[in-house]
């Protein structure tokens, strides 16, 4: 039996071991799958142990994929550009980085819930690591306008200026909060932890579009801080990250295994579930 882990700090809350299960069930894959806690200061000895043991590939969570970036022996071109990897596979001496993130993000938008992105303006707001690992896939689906913000503005610059060679014709922007003012965008996608503190990113009302997407990378039983805000802008095409947590997995699970689960109704179970524990 192959196996495979989640590692993060803390990693109790994890969906990944429930999100793989189903997968191999649907899959008839005969795999393990676990959530490990690693140190802060001990990630690289967790991995290293988890594959001297026999294990095949782990998932990566925070605080611990820039450090999964520095111990791949060879990154995807999406890990290289995120600088952050989700995804490790053991391939003899090799160790393959990669970042499922992005995929995620945008199957979960565009197939999920009909959410088309090209010639939309697309706002992201937020400039660390979940953000770093969306831009170029988000630029890939061509977008009219990407705008980042950010709270610190050169943060949201620093983003802009590590993928700005992949922009083409896109608008491609960064700034601050404060600069949204006059601006207007049809999908608006919140990769800031501001919903794990009960907050909200401080942005204008008028950065909506009359019809715009409000998408949070986080998720929960019901509306996160920053979906409560749009839906009382009138909103009503919303949707938090359990979709982009269950594609991501997806992609993974492709990777290592070769084959594609279907990722619509692990998501369906896993909505109920999210919502009877509430």
């Amino acid at each position: 039996m192959d196996r495979y882990a989640v590692i993060g700090h803390p990693i109790k809350h994890s969906k990944s071991p429930i999100i793989h299960a189903a997968f191999a069930r649907q899959t008839r894959q005969d795999l393990s799958y676990q959530a490990l806690l690693a140190p802060l200061d001990g990630f690289s000895d967790t991995v290293r142990t988890f594959r001297a043991d026999g294990g095949s590939g782990v998932n990566v969570t925070v605080p611990f994929k820039r450090e999964a970036c520095a111990l791949a022996t060879r990154l995807t071109a999406r890990a290289e550009a995120a600088g952050a990897v989700n995804t490790l596979t053991f391939r003899d001496d090799i160790v393959v980085g990669d970042n499922t993130d992005g995929v995620g993000l945008i199957r979960d938008l565009i197939v999920n819930l009909a959410c088309p992105l090209a010639g939309r303006r697309v706002l992201l707001l937020g400039a660390g690591g979940a953000a770093r690992g969306v831009v170029l896939p988000l630029l890939q689906t061509k977008p009219t306008i990407l705008t980042i913000a950010n709270r610190t503005e050169a943060r949201a610059h620093e983003l802009r200026a590590a993928f700005v060679r992949h922009a083409g014709q896109v608008l491609f922007t960064a700034g601050s909060y404060q600069d949204l003012d006059g601006w207007e965008f049809d999908v608006v996608i919140n990769a800031t932890s501001a919903s794990l503190e009960n907050d909200i990113p401080p942005i204008p009302a008028s950065a909506f579009a009359p019809d715009a997407f409000a998408y949070d990378m986080m998720y929960s039983a019901g509306d996160t801080p920053f979906l409560a805000m749009a839906r009382d802008l009138g909103l009503t095409r919303l949707a938090d990250g359990l979709g982009m947590l269950v594609e991501q997995a997806a992609e993974s699970f492709a990777l290592w295994r070769g084959v594609r689960p279907r990722s619509a109704p692990v998501l369906s179970r896993l909505r109920r579930k999210l919502a009877s524990s509430s």
